[in-house]
């Protein structure tokens, strides 16, 4: 499954399209670092960049959309708004039950986007709504964060790798 993730990522730069990405709490901030990872770490002047946005780093249209549509709809709605069939949603749920999070990976698959789920514990509903899961079945919040770190860096270092002809 990893190596479908990384493929996923990898057309939706080549095709010019944008990696979204979305979580809560340690989740979002997951999702923060890994934009600055696959916008810089997968730099190469002879390749088109990795456009990457994470859905809670602008305030103002995260809150002015929770406020307007509801806590639940927050991620979801912009995903409607922004996102185009040839771009990515990597969705991160240590417990895979968070609703706003199901209902963001479920717009993007309604707009035609590619869906990659990461999740922990028993799995949740993200391991079944996403078209590509990559689960850690562990039973600790800490541990399963720190998994999708690693199973994130390892999809940016693979692109890396093979754009600096080292795959």
């Amino acid at each position: 499954m990893l190596a479908r993730a990384c493929a996923a990522v990898k057309t939706c730069a080549e095709t010019g399209g944008t990696v979204y990405l979305v979580g809560n709490g340690g989740s979002a901030a997951i999702c923060d670092h890994l934009v600055c990872d696959l916008v810089k770490g997968t730099f190469h002047p002879e390749h088109k960049p990795v456009l990457a946005v994470s859905l809670t780093e602008n305030v103002a249209i995260y809150t002015a959309v929770a406020n307007d549509f509801g806590f639940e709809d927050a991620f979801s709605w912009q995903i409607s708004a922004r996102g185009r069939p040839n771009d990515v949603l990597i969705a991160v749920s240590s417990s895979g039950k968070s609703e706003n999070i199901i209902r963001a990976v479920v717009a993007a698959k309604e707009k035609g986007l590619s869906t990659i789920g990461l999740s922990g514990f028993g799995g949740g509903r993200l391991k079944e709504t996403a078209d590509i899961p990559l689960h850690v079945a562990v039973d600790n919040y800490g541990v399963v964060e720190d998994a999708h770190q690693a199973l994130l860096h390892a999809i940016v270092q693979m692109i890396g790798n093979e754009r600096d002809g080292r795959s």
